[in-house]
């Protein structure tokens, strides 16, 4: 079934894998030893990849998604001659090394995505085959296909066990991505013991259910892994699944197939009777055998002529495409027009206003013919929040390359699938629905802010101002944690204009995800001027409207539909005698970015009379309003009525602002 240089490469893994987990005394080594055949087979006759250049734009996408096997990857990364060395494996798991406990992209060359939350390498890789067949539908070409790659992964039982899995499954056997192939290491172990204490379901009929293709094989035998994946690229109408019966700890005389080595070491004694075990041909930890590294090594050599290969296409492809080539290196490096600014709609004074979420759609169909790649859709709430491009089709139900997405109720998968297109290059992606279902995407939001990956996620309906829906669908506490999570933009624009710069300061941002808040309700929009443009809402916080004085009495903060009411409460403070300032907040996070005298300038310490109104928790609000300042919020759950009873109710009003400032003044 193999050669005996075949089963020499394929323990290398197995013996590098058991070694750096048993020199970090921490980690997974089980399923490492389990799939090496699998990865072994795809790595060295699959995959299309240059270990020199890992961000070549037509590699093929491989996702660990069983993250907690790193010690798979890291070893494949080396062996294959990417940037990983030996010294990398040696330092698995230890502060400052590139070879983490889970694999994190913006860390090691070669990994697409950060993983180890089981489902999320799943889904993730649903958006990376969307981006591929959204790509390949715009670009290619008969006789000149610049777009044609795979997206691979290797999943779980733990993976397919997570809800978010049925999500992105059903997702992809939907828009039947027939370039996506999955590898599921189906070794029946899971922490607590045999998948049958929790897991009886049959992959089989599931998957086929969802419309793929199922093949099941023995994951040791290696004729029968290189015909599944043959079969699986034959496939072109579905996505495909290899179940790959497998060992868990392959080759362990007293811990394969158990959960023993599932996430521990398999200790010094172990691993010495597992080398013996699989006739391994040295006791030295780390122990590389030249003839199987030559194997490997000839990945370098494959990978620069595929590359080479794929660029003497596309000079071809430049000359006799010159605009479409053009417009694929400005969307593959993420080049934005020059005259962004110029593109946003600008909304005239209007005391009536409009919803925020009004506002957004209005901006994104002013950017999309300027912005061709911004491709988005929402979680079967379209007429609610707003995220359709008008006459651009739906992605696959009109052609590949529909701009509208239709995710069905699936926030979860669908927040994951806009990691994937961020992540795969080439698109500006973006998903709506209801911001109280933040807590149904908060793992992809999460990643996203670790991964530094440019999502962007739209979320309307921001607070006890969707009204009668009540308090299961009013998001009164998402703020304050979405905020604390690092590496996060939480932008609530205060009125249209504000919407339009929010959109700008997402579309520029590229280091990490955004997430724009919009109200369902209509709110005023403001006079303008030089001082206090809305372009300022690329700052974080600025002053919507001044005080007279040199030292304003007071100074009124909020954000998103809150704004209008600090602005009512000035001119209320006007009439007993107090100059006070209004300061919009759209996004605390760039505002911490200023420079101090950017800071002082608006919020300066010699005024401690502060008011914040906000429609959500005031956790947080200490920050800006200080230790006597006073924070106007909503600490319990909603209710179900007409938002402006609401407001009433719960005492976020012009009038509550205007008596906390005075309680101050006293």
């Amino acid at each position: 079934m193999s050669s005996s240089l075949d089963q020499l490469c394929v323990n290398t893994i197995r013996t590098l894998s058991m070694d750096a987990v048993q020199k970090a005394n921490s980690g997974h080594p089980g399923m490492p030893m389990g799939m090496a055949d699998v990865s072994y087979i795809l790595w060295t006759k699959f995959l299309k990849h240059n270990p020199k250049n890992p961000n070549w734009a037509d590699r093929d996408r491989f996702i660990l998604s069983a993250g907690h096997g790193s010690m798979l990857i890291y070893s494949l990364l080396h062996l294959t001659g990417y940037d990983v060395s030996l010294e990398d494996i040696k330092n698995f798991r230890q502060m400052g090394s590139i070879t983490a406990g889970h694999p994190e992209s913006h860390l090691t060359p070669g990994v697409e995505m950060t993983t180890g939350p089981l489902g999320q390498g799943f889904a993730t890789g649903v958006g990376m085959a969307m981006a591929e067949h959204f790509l390949a539908g715009k670009f290619n070409k008969p006789n000149a296909h610049i777009v044609d790659h795979y997206t691979y992964a290797i999943v779980s039982d733990g993976d397919l066990m997570e809800g978010i899995s049925h999500e992105a499954a059903s997702l992809a056997g939907h828009l039947k991505l027939g370039k996506m192939i999955y590898l599921y290491d189906a070794n029946s172990i899971s922490i607590d013991g045999s998948t049958d204490l929790a897991f009886t379901e049959d992959p089989v009929k599931r998957f086929e259910s969802y419309g793929w293709h199922v093949q099941e094989i023995d994951g040791h035998n290696h004729e029968q892994i290189e015909s599944a994946i043959q079969s699986a690229k034959a496939e072109t109408s579905k996505p495909s699944i290899v179940i790959c019966r497998t060992h868990i700890g392959f080759g362990s005389p007293n811990k394969q197939d158990s959960a023993s080595s599932h996430g521990s070491p398999l200790g010094e004694e172990e691993i010495r009777l597992t080398k013996e075990n699989l006739g391994w041909v040295s006791d030295e930890p780390f122990f590389i055998p030249e003839e199987a590294l030559a194997v490997y090594r000839g990945e370098v050599e494959k990978g620069a002529k595929s590359e080479a290969d794929w660029n003497a296409l596309f000079d071809s492809y430049s000359k006799q495409h010159a605009e479409l080539a053009a417009l694929f290196t400005q969307w593959i490096n993420r080049e934005l027009p020059s005259n962004l600014e110029e593109l946003l709609p600008v909304f005239e004074a209007d005391a009536k206003g409009v919803a925020s979420r009004g506002a957004s759609g209005t901006v994104l169909n002013a950017l999309k013919d300027g912005v061709s790649n911004l491709f988005g859709g929402s979680a079967d709430l379209e007429g609610s929040v707003k995220t359709n491009l008008k006459d651009e089709g739906r992605f696959v139900l009109d052609g590949p390359t529909g701009r509208n997405v239709h995710y069905g109720v699936r926030e979860h998968g669908m927040a994951a699938a806009l990691n994937g297109m961020a992540l795969h290059g080439g698109m500006i992606p973006y998903g709506g629905t209801f911001f109280v279902f933040t807590d149904y995407c908060r793992p992809s939001i999460r990643l996203a802010g670790l991964m530094q990956t440019p999502s962007i996620y739209v979320m309307t309906h921001d607070s006890i101002g969707l009204g009668e829906d009540g308090p299961t669908h009013q998001p009164v506490e998402h703020l304050a944690s979405l905020r604390a999570m690092p590496n996060v933009l939480v932008l609530r624009p205060g009125d249209a204009n504000e919407v339009s710069h929010a959109w700008k300061v997402a579309i520029e941002h590229s280091t990490g995800p955004s997430i724009i808040v919009l109200t369902r309700q209509n709110i005023p929009t403001f006079e303008r001027n030089d001082a206090n443009s809305a372009s300022l809402t690329a700052k974080g916080a600025y002053v919507l409207a001044d005080s007279d004085k040199e030292t304003p009495d007071a100074i009124l903060m909020g954000s998103g539909s809150e704004v209008h009411l600090a602005m009512e409460a000035k001119a209320k403070l006007a009439e007993k005698g107090l100059d006070v300032r209004v300061v919009s907040m759209p996004c605390w996070e760039l505002f911490e970015q200023q420079d101090a005298d950017y800071i002082e300038s608006v919020l300066p310490t010699a005024v401690t009379n502060r008011v914040s109104i906000e429609a959500g928790s005031t956790f947080g609000w200490q920050r800006w309003i200080g230790n006597t300042g006073i924070a106007i919020g909503i600490d319990t759950f909603g209710e179900s009525a007409p938002y402006e009873e609401l407001y009433q109710h719960f005492g976020i009003t012009s009038d509550r602002a205007v008596e906390a400032v005075l309680q101050q003044a006293k």
